[in-house]
């Protein structure tokens, strides 16, 4: 069983997908880490991250706990994958590590829950659940302003506001693998909901999902 959620940064889908996975007892990958822990593991190799060929190895190579390291939230991680993203044969490679977790969770795990911008298009187009979890811009910019100061970080909205609007229009307008909701797939509009209430409409719209397709 795949649970497959996609949307825009600062959503709540990360926050949702993990309660998801917990719920249901299902493993739970966050993309947004994978080009980080790439990145991460080229510059501990002492390579360049720029290289195509120390990059693609790492891609490679890589595995789930290499995902666990808190090392991927600081700001070298970030800088290299940046760079490791350019390279179309680690997006190959991490296209197909997406698709191996979706198809043999680890530990042995009944399902998988996946959360990142082009699940439900393009990792895994055959999931029988996929949502699209948004939010207005300015309450997504409101969440990680408060976000950032709650990790004791330096944050200003009105920066904060306008990266997610770039960023917003990098996602959804990219040549490949633009963001945008599955002709299949529920939207969620969290910017009126809790994190309860935007579980339990999730549940509610999961378990129907997942019941429709066992019973085929």
């Amino acid at each position: 069983m795949i649970i497959a959620l996609d949307g825009p940064a600062a959503s709540g889908k990360g926050t949702l997908a993990k309660r998801l996975a917990k719920h249901f007892g299902f493993a739970h990958l966050d993309t947004g880490k994978l080009y980080r822990a790439v990145g991460l593991a080229v510059l501990r190799a002492g390579e360049d991250p720029e290289d195509a060929d120390a990059a693609e190895r790492a891609a490679t190579a890589l595995t789930p706990s290499g995902l666990d390291n808190p090392a991927l939230a600081g700001d070298d991680a970030a800088v290299a994958a940046s760079k490791v993203a350019a390279i179309p044969a680690v997006r190959d490679a991490l296209l197909s590590f997406q698709r191996r977790f979706a198809e043999s969770p680890p530990d042995e795990a009944a399902g998988a829950v996946i959360d990142g911008r082009d699940i439900g298009t393009v990792v895994c187009p055959g999931a029988p659940a996929k949502l699209f979890v948004t939010a207005s811009l300015e309450i997504r910019a409101e969440r990680r302003h408060k976000e950032l100061l709650g990790r004791g970080e330096t944050s200003i909205y009105a920066r904060v506001l306008q990266d997610l609007t770039e960023r917003d229009e990098r996602d959804s307008n990219r040549a490949v693998s633009p963001l945008l909701a599955a002709d299949d797939a529920k939207v969620l509009d969290t910017s009126t909901l809790d994190p309860d209430a935007a579980f339990a409409a999730a549940l509610a719209y999961v378990e129907k999902r997942l019941k429709d397709a066992s019973n085929r």
